[in-house]
């Protein structure tokens, strides 16, 4: 293993393409309730960031200029999908839940024409190019997020996108072909003015539950994973890694979606079925870094500080088992009822325990 000290963005791209590390390195993902706890806890002046040895990444993105859009309440908001979200306060913090599918009612092609789907000429890419850049000076870039199930699902609520294939295959084909094709257009017009300075960008989707996946694997090949495999062609195309997201027991699509290409498997929720971490790496760590694992429903919200540090070595023996591959992190958003001590537990272990892999 190496031992020449590295920056977070040399450690980051050294795990993607599962070589030598100095450690392991570190990811978050938060709600901003957990942020503004990290914050208070810190202080202003420092960055928890950097307080807790995390190396993350730079994300870059265009800056929107289309149609204006409703302005946001304090009960809703609205994306330039014409989505809709409702403000939900639960105990501590507050989701937004979505309240409104733009094509529910959708029943034919001429539907279809009438609803405003999203163009690249809504988008001023200009400024990308300078943020990558500035970014991968300590980071590496993270860029786009491309997920034709998911936006589905977003369109049509997901009980009718789940019947879509079934009850109208022809509109569901149509469905995905105008979701695929704008972000096939976006992507290619970032990655063009990025010139390549994007290292990863996210080919993903949520294709399982907490018991086993949410369509069939035949379902997947015909309707979605054509999809995936254009937008994987157009990221290696440019030199960008693929980062798939895929919550719940997704253990039936891997070996797809491993041919097809992708790099990077988040968040490899290890207690749903056909899950086990040490398989996986054994299966596919020579062609997969992982991303995440550590555990979110129990472990890291309701364990104690030393049960979350034997969780960090226990994701770390599995995961990073010849010393890399693997860059650790939640296995989703850190919840507001998280405890101050939990996080710092995990980050502390993750950065004594990784140098030792």
């Amino acid at each position: 293993m190496a031992r020449e000290a590295m920056n977070s963005r040399e450690r980051i791209l050294a795990a993607i393409n599962r070589q030598p590390v100095d450690r392991i390195p570190t990811d978050i993902w938060a709600t901003e309730e957990v942020w503004a706890k990290l914050r208070a806890h810190f202080g202003e002046s420092v960055d928890p960031l950097q307080a807790l040895h995390i190396d993350g990444f730079a994300f870059v993105g265009p800056t929107y200029r289309g149609p204006a859009l409703p302005p946001d309440t304090a009960e809703e908001t609205v994306d330039f999908w014409g989505m809709r979200y409702r403000r939900i306060p639960h105990e501590g913090g507050v989701y937004y839940e979505q309240s409104y599918f733009p094509l529910a009612e959708a029943q034919t092609i001429d539907d279809l024409n009438r609803y405003p789907w999203p163009r690249t000429e809504w988008f001023d890419y200009s400024n990308m190019k300078a943020a990558a850049q500035e970014g991968r000076k300590t980071k590496a870039v993270q860029c786009g997020y491309m997920a034709p199930f998911y936006f589905h699902n977003k369109l049509r609520g997901l009980e009718q996108s789940l019947i879509d294939p079934f009850e109208n295959p022809e509109l569901t084909h149509e469905i995905l072909r105008r979701i695929s094709d704008f972000f096939y257009a976006h992507h290619r017009k970032m990655f063009e003015t990025c010139e390549g300075l994007i290292d990863v960008s996210q080919v993903t989707d949520d294709l399982g539950s907490q018991t086993g996946p949410l369509i069939s694997l035949d379902i997947y090949r015909e309707f979605y994973a054509p999809h995936h495999k254009r937008f994987i062609d157009l990221c290696h195309e440019f030199g960008i890694k693929v980062f798939h997201h895929d919550d719940g027991s997704c253990r039936a699509f891997l070996p797809l979606l491993v041919e097809m290409g992708i790099d990077i498997l988040n968040p490899v929720q290890w207690t749903c079925p056909g899950m086990d971490m040490a398989e996986l790496k054994r299966e596919f760590g020579h062609r997969l870094c992982f991303h995440g694992a550590i555990e979110n429903q129990r472990i890291l919200p309701f364990g104690t500080p030393e049960e979350v540090r034997a969780e960090v070595r226990h994701c770390i023996d599995a995961l990073a088992s010849d010393g890399t591959g693997y860059i650790l992190a939640p296995c989703h958003n850190l919840q507001v009822n998280t405890p101050i001590e939990n996080i710092l537990a995990m980050y502390d272990e993750a950065w004594r325990y990784g140098r030792r892999s």
